[in-house]
């Protein structure tokens, strides 16, 4: 996707910058590119583990309890 960001920065006296201030759009852009992220390496995460695998009906009844294990 891509963000384009227009930062402002805080600086001091010094010119030593303090802090960025960024629209509240370029914020809520930069949060979605997160948590996309975030969903991205779960799945590499989850992928690359060793996982039991159940059939959809095993887990509708487990879900249910109807499970009699």
């Amino acid at each position: 996707m891509g963000v384009i960001l227009n930062p402002q920065y805080v600086v001091d006296n010094k010119h030593s910058t303090k802090a960025v201030m960024l629209s509240i759009e370029e914020w809520n852009q930069v949060l979605e590119e997160l948590e996309e992220l975030e969903d991205i390496r779960s799945y590499d995460a989850a992928k690359a583990g060793l996982q039991e695998t159940l059939l959809f009906e095993e887990a509708v009844r487990q879900i249910q309890g109807d499970d009699k294990e």
